[in-house]
């Protein structure tokens, strides 16, 4: 009973570090969330607001000019507003898909005669968020994503690699739920990042996984999304294969089970919510959503299930 009792205060107290970690951590990112919050296409931001330049990727989002209530710098408060055709980029696509399986979308059906062009945006092209980014809600979510891994995982090695993970995780899912796009400078780092930091951990002792299927998941996972991609790739973005090359090597960690578990989870929680907006009529059939926050999601829940298992 004794080291019962040992072991919960040990857990409890790893628990309040990784919250406190995880907070502190997601009290950083709105400056990037707010930098990466563009179109596909547009150029990372590097002004506020207020048109002051913006410096580095860490901290809030506003510019101490603006904080001390500065004069505007006379650049256009919205300097990376949507065009009207968004160019596609292949260094940082958009990611999405339908409400419901649908073999079409907006992004591939031709316009049916020749107009002028509309000044609003369509349910295609997301439009840019009026205001920045706040810390708070950005915080609190990575505090409780990491809160509820060191619960999960407890004191084995691997629970450090998903601290450092998952406040990339909270910024990806921050940035393409408001403008639809998953960068590049994360997810294509947050893949090989999972894949070195699962390597170096192998080679701890007391962890609970297994590298090579860690290496092979995040392959299958990333040639399945493809897949999906070439079938339908107006529902689902480039953006969404390489995030799943990281998902995948993170629930491959565990094991297959946990890979199949966190890619059925995503698909559902994604059905969900576009199901909820076509029943809320806030979106029809063919109306385009991020993916990459559910996919994200699937993966949590497929890792947490799968350190409790292990």
């Amino acid at each position: 009973m004794v080291v019962e009792g040992v072991g919960g205060v040990t857990t409890g107290l790893l628990v309040l570090v990784a919250m406190v970690w995880g907070a502190s951590a997601g009290a950083l990112l709105p400056r990037a969330a707010y930098r990466f919050t563009v179109p596909s296409g547009e150029p990372w931001r590097d002004r506020c607001p207020g048109g002051h330049p913006v410096r580095g990727w860490l901290g809030r989002a506003r510019c101490g000019e603006c904080a001390r209530g500065g004069t505007h710098a006379g650049a256009n408060p919205q300097p990376h507003a949507p065009s009207t055709s968004p160019t596609p980029s292949s260094t940082s696509p958009t990611s999405s898909t339908s409400p419901t399986p649908s073999t079409s979308s907006a992004h591939s059906e031709p316009s049916p005669s020749p107009r002028a062009p509309s000044t609003s945006p369509t349910p295609s092209e997301p439009s840019l968020p009026s205001r920045p980014p706040s810390a708070v809600p950005l915080a609190a979510a990575t505090g409780l994503v990491c809160g509820v891994l060191a619960a999960a995982t407890g004191t084995r090695p691997e629970l450090a690699v998903w601290l450092l993970l998952a406040p990339v995780g909270v910024l990806l899912a921050a940035v393409d739920f408001r403008v639809r796009r998953l960068p590049d400078p994360l997810t294509l780092p947050l893949a090989a990042s999972a894949l070195a930091l699962l390597g170096l951990t192998a080679l701890l002792p007391e962890h609970a996984g297994h590298w090579p299927t860690a290496l092979y998941g995040a392959l299958a996972l990333g040639a399945g999304y493809y897949v999906l991609f070439l079938i339908n790739p107006g529902g689902m973005g480039f953006g969404d294969v390489k995030l799943a090359l990281g998902a995948g090597a993170v629930l491959g960690w565990y094991g297959w089970p946990t890979v199949l578990l966190g890619t059925f989870a995503a698909f559902l929680l994604g059905a969900l919510y576009g199901g909820a907006l076509v029943l809320a009529r806030r979106a029809s059939r063919k109306t385009a959503v991020p993916f990459g926050p559910f996919l994200l999601a699937g993966t949590l829940l497929g890792l947490l299930i799968g350190a409790y298992a292990a």
